[in-house]
Parts: C-alpha cells; structure tokens; sequence
C-alpha cells in the first residue's frame, strides 16, 4: 500500500505537469492592459523583445528561473486586470417585426476599449556629415492641398488618414482612458438587435484539417476574446433572401430593402464591426459584402458596365442609388459608389458612423488576390473574409489598399496629449509614424511625371531599385551544366515581408547633400559611382534589376550602397538626398502579416517542426486542403505586395495630364523612398543569398524573377543541391526550406532542355516554371 509521502510526491508531479502560465493571448492582453512594451518587459526579463514576442505567440515558454518572474509579474496583472466578461452568445428567437430606423437616429454609446501599446522604435541615427546645398526648386515639402468637405468622411478624430480619407489634424481628439484602468461602462439605450442563428445549409469547403501540436486551429487558441460590443464579427455577406452570414456560423436576418436602410442596420441592429489595432488608432468599420442577388434588391445593377479600369468604375452621380444615399443624409467618399462603397456620416462623439460595402459582381474580389473566392457559398466567403479580417485587418477594398491601411491602423499618425499650459487635450504626432501631412520626394525618388520633377526641371536620373528581372547569358552555360537533366525553382515566401522586418525609414522629408561621407544606417538616395565594382558575370549585379554591371554614377537606396562596402568596395557619394528623422515604421506591419501566413501555413499542414523532406510533401498538398484557407494565404501574399506597392501608387486615368497632382500624393503613406528601401534589400538578400550557394555548392543560378531563382539540378528536388552540413542541418547562408517569411519553398520542376530553350529565345524559366506566367505585380 502506498504512502503518504508516495502520494504526496505523485500529487506534486501531477501539479508541475500542469501548465504553469496562462494561454498566451492572456499573457499578451495583460500586458497592454498594464501599458507595458514587449520591449521594456523584455528589458525587465533580462531577454530579447522577439522572446517576449514568442511566449506571446505561443512558440516557446520562459524557464527557470525567468519562468517564476515571469509568472509572479502575470499573477500580479491578472489580479489588478481581470478578463473582460463575454457576451452571451445570441438566443435564438424569430426575428421580431420592426419598421427601419428614422435616418439620422444615433447610434447607441459604447465604452471604449483598450488596445494594443505601440511597438518602440530605435534610436535615431548619427547626425550627417558633408555640407548641405539648396534644394533644387520644387523639392521641398508641399503643403496639404485642402480636400472638399464632402468628399471625405469626418470623422471627429484627428488621426484618420486612409487612402481615400485624410482628416485634418487640428480637432483634438477625446481622450481615450487610462491604460491602467478598465474602461468606464457608459450608460446605453436598449437597442433590440435582429437575432442571430446557426448556419445551416452546406458549405462547399471541406473540414478544417487538425491544427499541429505548435499552431492552434483557427477561430480556437488564436482567437481572440470577442469584443461585447460587436458580438457578430467584423463582418457579414448578405444575399438576396436576406441572410447575413457572418463569422463563426451565424446567420443573421437582415430586412433591408435599400442601401441606406442597409447602413442604418449595420450601425444601430447587426452588431458587427471590429477593435481597434492600436491604443491610439479607430475600431474597424463593419463591412457588408453584398452578392449579385442582394445587389439587385437593394436597386443596385447586377454589373458594372464602362470603358474604364473595373476597378476604376463607379456609379453616376444622377444614379438613384447615389441620390438616395445623398437625400439621406449619408456621404460617399471620392471614391463615389463602386466596388467598395464606404459610406458615412460626420462622427457622434467617439463613435464613427461609417460602413464599408463590397459588391461581389463588381468584381471587389479580385480574382488575382482572391482566388475562387467570388464563385463560393455565402457562408464559404464570410470564412475567408473572417480569417483574414481576425488575422490581418477588415478589407476596406483591394489587398493592396488594405495592406497600406494596415500600416495606418497599427501606426496611427496622431495621438492625444495633455497640454501642459492649458491642461486641454490636444492632437501630437504618435512617435514612429509618418505623421498627417504629405511629404514630397526627393526628384530622384520621384516619377517622372511627378510635379516636383516637372516644376524643377530635373534631369539628374531615377532611382532604380526595382526587383530582379534576369538571366544568364547563354554563353556563360557550361556543358556540365547543359548535361543536368533538371531545372529546379526555388521562391522565397513573402521576399518583401521579410525586407520589411527591422527597416529602418526616414520619417521626414529629404534634405540635399553634396559630397556627404556615406553611412549606412541614414536612410535616403545616393549617387555614387559603383561600375568599378568587379562581380562573376554568371551571377547577376546587385545594382541593378536586370543584373547588369553599372555602366557610370547612378543614384541608389541606402541599402544598395552599403552591400557595396560588404564587399570590400570603397564608395564615394556625390551627393545625397537623406531624411533626418528615422524609425523602423514597418514593424508591426511586418509582424501581423508573418503571424498571419506562418498560422495560416500551419493550418493547411505545413507547419516550423516538419523536416525539410515532411515540409516539400506538406507543400505538394496543402493547396488541396482547404479551399478557404487556400484563399486567405494568397490574400496575405497579395497584401503584403500590392501594401509595398502602393507606396509609390501612379496616376490613373485618361484626363491626368503630367505635372499635375492625383489623389494619391495627398497620403503620407505616399511614400517612392520606403518602397524603394523594401526592394532594395529584397534585391540583396537574394543575391547575399546567391553568392553563398556559389561557395558552398559552386552552384550558378540560370535565371532570377523577383524572389524565384533556377537551379540547374541533378534531381528533381531542391534536396538535390541545396547545401546540408554533415549533421543534415542546412547550411546557413543559403537557400532554407521552410513555412516562414523569407524561407525557401519549391516553385516548379522542368527538363534542364526546357530551360536553356527558353533562355536562347531571351526568355526568362523563372517567369514560367511554375506553369504560368509568374509577372511581378506590385499591387494596384
């Protein structure tokens, strides 16, 4: 018979198996609610801030004896903030029969809710050296040119800077409560709200796979507690018979019969919408995604018909629909009425009254970004949307314009402060963001149709930071080469994601320099002479997108001309155009989009503990796991280019004529020198990466697009040539299998005959190995 003390022992081993931390969305969320940095947490830990980032994310837990430290400090959180209590879930009920809401009704108060704390950013870089010059006339920062009172939606709040809609920084913001306190339950009016059922009819995808032992099932452990205040999700997809199908399986009766009685439901009855991202930024804006059927009932056209882009197409102005919108008092922005409508009123307090709008048939899915996702079930679509919604940000049009107002919504430019003259609370500029003012370019940085290049005159040349576009000259082949019987293609997961981790910007606008000594922590444009830069010509130059050596002085981003000195070369600028002001601005962008692929990867099978041959079959049929999930991973691929892209968005239409300002340059997001500082060092990964393999294998590549690369290869697996140590670890330096960012994954296997065809007849294999046409596209 046992003992006491045997049993006692048994007890104690039971206890320390149990888990000794709570799940790490609860570490994270008592963390902000204390307004503590990862960054200062990770400083008080004695570790790294990326440690603090991964027993947040549930990749790794603290030992001992940081695990008792750590658990004392949750403990102590835990009891001073306690976890929000949950709606409770809808009661089924029949819908009760109710006239539309009067227009113009206000919305009900709600509380505010706490959000995420801003990432620090790093110290600002050594002052310049070198003697400064004027400016070149028409280089300077333009003033905001003041947009119409009814093209953009007021928002009450001076930080709202989205593509279509830039509020005026001036209106001091009310100030959100303390960090360190719950907020303050404000006394609200009992709005009845429509109720919610389970879907029942069928879903055209399949189960969801069982997640991994690392990566929790989406909507479970990744999820996030669900905010009371909108019970029903970010979103819904509303159909012809008046079902709303929201996230999580619920259906919600929708009795709207026109535009505006669809906004005033959304806002005051179907309970959607979305928290904010940033303790300084808005809540998310509910989104109705409308199909053809529900399109027609509410008075729409089933198509959009015109001579002009698809996405360029919107309503008339004389439309019945528009004028509805107007009588009601409703506003559109200058976007009008198209495939993604956002239509507003002026704020009540706190509360924005805004509802975004996508119609299915007007093509707001573009099939490039989401691909089959327009022809799926309404629920199907509403799953799709939802996971991308929870995991990157509510659509608020394309990929690309949802990638730029991402980079807003996690960096929003202002941020209330106490004035300490007046004790008022006034609107400041938020640390680390690009502010509410536009700033122009540099000429070099600039497109030639830009108004500070046709004001001033300039003719000093572009930067040309572009991603690679080469191939090897077929005369450099060798016949051992030409003899392999494969070529093999690598790609580079979300290349320009990994770019952007720990990039720094500037922040400012640019100031000329003659003759500065170079430095590579200043972010900014160079021009230096780097021809006398001696590379192998079977590998493509760093310097230039088709690979070609430099032929004279060219202008270049920072990044170019520091893997210059890399190389043991001397560079000597001419001049320079440098930006004083600096940060890492992309890093909470770069982090919620790699969280969002690697989780979404490890949900389709593909997860970080396969070996490398696991990881090429997990690859093989992962795209035949779950349609949905299929489609939210190629809709985080196409935010992170199409958001890098619209950096340096160009004019569009017939009418634009050069030297005239577009839209587009009115967005402090506009901004030519941080996409070009992106693809720069995209463009040096891959070649640093290139040249390793030369010295570890003496492998040449025959063609590089983008983030693809060929490899000739006497297999037809990347195994077959990449470089492993004696212990079968990769090599570091080269090309690694693997789910995250930056990591290698196979693009497409062909005859090594294939391949030199191709690139006799001046063709790139990188553009066609996959089996299409792999053209880059830097987003809309």
């Amino acid at each position: 018979m046992a003992t006491e003390e045997e049993l006692f022992a048994n007890i104690d081993a039971l206890l320390e198996e149990e888990p000794q931390l709570p799940p790490p969305v609860e570490r994270a969320r008592l963390r902000e609610a204390a307004g503590i940095t990862q960054a200062r947490l990770a400083t008080a830990l004695k570790t790294t801030t990326q440690t603090v980032k991964n027993y947040e994310n549930g990749r790794s837990e603290p030992k001992s004896p940081r695990l008792e430290a750590y658990q004392r400090l949750l403990q102590g959180w835990a009891a001073k903030y306690p976890a929000p209590v949950r709606a409770p879930a809808p009661v089924r009920a029949p819908a009760p029969v109710r006239a539309p809401a009067p227009a113009g009704a206000a919305a009900p108060v709600r509380a505010a809710a706490v959000g995420p704390v801003a990432v620090p950013l790093p110290e600002v870089p050594a002052a310049f050296s070198g003697p400064a010059a004027p400016a070149p006339e028409g280089t300077g920062p333009a003033a905001a040119a003041p947009v119409p009172e009814a093209t953009q939606p007021e928002t009450g709040a001076p930080e709202f800077t989205g593509p279509e809609a830039t509020a005026s920084a001036a209106a001091p913001p009310v100030p959100a409560p303390p960090v360190h306190a719950p907020p303050v339950q404000a006394p609200v009016e009992a709005v009845p709200r429509r109720a919610a059922r389970t879907v029942t009819r069928p879903v055209t995808s399949p189960p969801r796979p069982a997640a991994s032992s690392r990566q929790p099932a989406v909507g479970k452990a990744t999820a996030p507690a669900p905010d009371p205040r909108f019970p029903h999700g970010p979103l819904a997809v509303l159909d012809g018979d008046g079902s709303a199908y929201g996230t999580d399986g619920i259906v919600l009766d929708c009795p709207a019969v026109t535009v505006v009685e669809l906004v005033e439901w959304t806002l005051r009855e179907s309970g959607l919408g979305a928290p904010k991202l940033n303790r300084y930024g808005k809540d998310s804006d509910p989104l109705v995604v409308l199909t053809a059927a529900a399109a027609v009932k509410l008075g729409l056209p089933e198509r959009l018909e015109g001579r002009e882009q698809r996405r360029s197409l919107r309503l008339p102005e004389d439309h019945p629909v528009v004028e509805q919108v107007r009588r009601a008092k409703w506003r559109l922005t200058q976007r009008g009425f198209g495939p993604w409508a956002r239509v507003y009123r002026k704020a009540q307090g706190r509360d924005r009254q805004c509802v975004q709008l996508a119609i299915l048939s007007w093509d707001a899915l573009d099939e490039r970004s989401w691909p089959g996702v327009s022809e799926m079930e309404p629920a199907d679509i509403a799953r799709v949307l939802g996971i991308y919604a929870q995991r990157v940000i509510t659509p608020r049009g394309s990929t690309a314009v949802s990638g730029l107002e991402l980079m807003t919504a996690l960096r929003p430019p202002t941020k209330p402060e106490r004035d300490p003259g007046t004790g008022n609370w006034v609107s400041c500029r938020n640390p680390g963001s690009l502010g509410t003012e536009p700033v122009d370019p540099a000429p070099p940085e600039a497109t030639p149709e830009h108004p500070v290049v046709m004001n001033s005159g300039w003719t000093g040349g572009f930067l040309d930071e572009e991603a690679y576009q080469w191939v090897r000259p077929v005369e450099l082949l060798t016949d051992e080469e030409c003899l392999l019987p494969h070529a093999v293609g690598l790609d580079l997961n979300t290349a320009f994601l990994a770019a952007a981790s720990r990039l720094t910007v500037g922040l400012s606008a640019p100031d000329h320099f003659l003759g500065p000594k170079f430095s590579p922590k200043i972010p900014g444009s160079w021009l230096v002479d780097l021809s006398h830069v001696e590379l192998d010509p079977r590998l493509p130059s760093p310097f230039t997108p088709d690979g070609t050596r430099p032929t004279g002085p060219a202008w270049y981003q920072t990044h170019t001309v520091a893997y210059a000195q890399e190389l043991g070369y001397d560079v000597h600028p001419v001049e320079a155009y440098l930006r004083r002001a600096t940060g890492a601005y992309l890093d909470p962008w770069h982090d919620r989009l790699k969280n969002a692929y690697v989780d979404t990867l490890a949900d389709l099978g593909v997860t970080r503990d396969l070996d490398d041959r696991a990881f090429l079959t997990a690859m093989e049929q992962h795209q035949q796991t779950d349609p949905v999930l299929t489609a939210v991973l190629a809709a985080i691929k196409a935010t992170v280019k199409g958001g890098v892209g619209k950096f340096r968005e160009r004019p569009q239409g017939r009418n634009y004529r050069d030297g005239d300002r577009w839209p587009a340059l009115e967005r402090p997001t506009w901004r030519p020198d941080i996409r070009a500082a992106v693809i720069s060092r995209a463009r040096v990964n891959m070649h640093r990466k290139l040249s390793n393999m030369v010295r570890m294998t003496g492998l040449y590549p025959l063609a590089v697009l983008s983030d693809c690369v060929v490899y000739p290869s006497p297999g037809g697996s990347p195994l077959d040539f990449l470089p492993y140590a004696a212990s079968g670890r990769p090599q570091p330096g080269g090309f690694r299998l693997g789910p995250a960012p930056g990591m290698a994954k196979p693009e497409g296997v062909r005859p090594m005959l294939w391949a030199v065809d191709l690139m006799e007849q001046g063709l790139n294999p990188a553009r066609h190995i996959k089996g299409g046409d792999a053209v880059f596209d830097e987003g809309e």
